[in-house]
């Protein structure tokens, strides 16, 4: 039996040059894109913002003690919080209902198609769909229309009694007048509306008659100017403005006028009447979406639009290699589909799931692009994260880029555990 020949040493000093030689580019890459600027960072985090002063941990210090920089600091803390585990959590329903349907490759298609948009285009169409205007914002006119829907009064913004001679108004917005029965009306003119804000179905104002208290809610503005306090000629009654009648403290009866403004409360001869605030308040137009308390949570929704259809297709590739074995026998035994999914899809979909979450955690640690498209100036720093705070103090007007690169080295250390925990799955699991 022959032995085999070890190569000479000089024969593995050549092989290990030229697997060195083949390294050498990817190493130089890597040095000067990835080590050089971390380093550099590093040290430049250690001085002052023209880099000239040393200031040690100077930055680091600034960095908690700004408020502005603590708002980012909890923003991100949201983000990993919320972000990575819903974009986990509805890409695993994506990928196990594209299963169960016909049209499962168009949807998976619909749904992975944002991974093609630029964050700056989302960013843009975000923004449109958010706008507090319902004329413009798609959110907000779909609020505004199931609002509508279950809420249909009429209102009235600005309208208001005459300052003299008319009905009281009452320190909570509300318009009250004393009433009787018999033939005296309850006038109840209003001001501040112009004629063509009126709904198409007012009609020319008119008095009810007959038992209890009755009256008309009209808008005394007169074509040829006619007398404050008494209806004229071509004024209009307000149609379905809510009238209360109240028996001291207590609601007794509520209705609401008619076309021509008239009200009347049968059977009650005495009490006074009541406009309520919200005759006069301004219509529903949905949810600030970008104001300071649902920027975040807005700009959170988005992100997940873009990045659902990343997780679907991974978690779908890892669904499609479960064994199929363990699902039929479960099916067999009597298991429903819940149970299937909560004890044995899930439970074998776990490492795909934990990669999917760990890379999306790295994802949301780096946000920057449609936090800094979506929301408005006012609002940035309560929308801050810190790839956003690291850019705007760096270059965005606040010119230290010694306390930006504080941020950045942050913005690493935070960065690292999840690498890391990544790197670790991917050497365990099965080649």
């Amino acid at each position: 039996m022959t032995t085999p020949r070890r190569p000479s040493s000089g024969a593995a000093l050549r092989r290990r040059g030229l697997a060195l030689a083949f390294l050498l580019p990817a190493l130089a890459l890597l040095g000067a894109l990835v080590l050089y600027p971390i380093g550099w960072s590093v040290v430049r985090s250690l001085f002052d913002a023209d880099g000239t002063g040393f200031v040690g941990l100077g930055n680091y210090q600034a960095v908690l003690a700004d408020d502005a920089n603590l708002t980012a600091l909890r923003n991100s803390a949201i983000w990993v919080a919320v972000a990575p585990a819903l974009v986990t959590a509805i890409g695993l329903v994506f990928a196990v209902l594209t299963e169960k349907v016909r049209w499962g490759t168009a949807f998976k298609l619909l749904v992975f198609m944002p991974m093609a948009i630029s964050f700056l285009a989302a960013g843009i169409t975000f923004r449109l769909v958010y706008e507090q205007d319902p004329q413009r914002g798609v959110l907000n006119a779909a609020a505004v229309a199931v609002h509508d829907t279950f809420d249909p009064e009429v209102g009235y913004p600005g309208a208001r009694p005459r300052p003299t001679g008319g009905p009281a108004l009452q320190p909570d917005g509300s318009v009250r007048a004393e009433g009787g029965g018999g033939p005296a009306a309850v006038l109840v003119p209003l001001v501040g509306l112009k004629p063509d804000a009126l709904p198409a179905t007012a009609a020319p104002a008119a008095t009810p008659s007959g038992d209890g208290v009755h009256g008309v809610v009209y808008l005394d503005v007169s074509p040829g100017g006619g007398t404050p306090g008494r209806i004229d000629a071509g004024e209009r009654g307000l149609p379905g403005v809510r009238v209360e009648l109240h028996d001291g403290g207590r609601t007794v009866a509520t209705t609401v006028t008619a076309d021509d403004g008239g009200f009347r409360f049968a059977g009650h001869p005495t009490g006074t009447v009541s406009l309520p605030a919200g005759n006069f308040a301004a219509p529903y137009r949905g949810l600030a979406w970008l104001g300071p308390g649902l920027v975040t949570p807005a700009i959170i929704g988005a992100y997940i639009w873009i990045w659902a259809g990343f997780a679907m297709v991974i978690i779908a590739g890892g669904l499609a290699n479960l064994p199929r074995e363990t699902l039929e026998a479960a099916r067999m035994d009597g298991a429903g589909e819940w149970q299937i999914f909560r004890r044995i899809t899930v439970p074998q979909l776990a490492p795909v799931l934990g990669v999917v979450f760990v890379t999306m955690v790295i994802n949301v640690m780096k946000i920057f692009d449609l936090v800094f498209v979506i929301a408005p100036g006012p609002v940035q720093q309560d929308s801050g994260v810190l790839a956003l705070r690291l850019w705007l103090v760096s270059f965005g007007g606040g010119n230290d880029q010694g306390l930006g690169s504080a941020l950045g080295v942050l913005l690493l250390l935070l960065v690292v555990p999840a690498m890391v925990l990544n790197i670790r799955r991917f050497r365990r699991s099965p080649r």
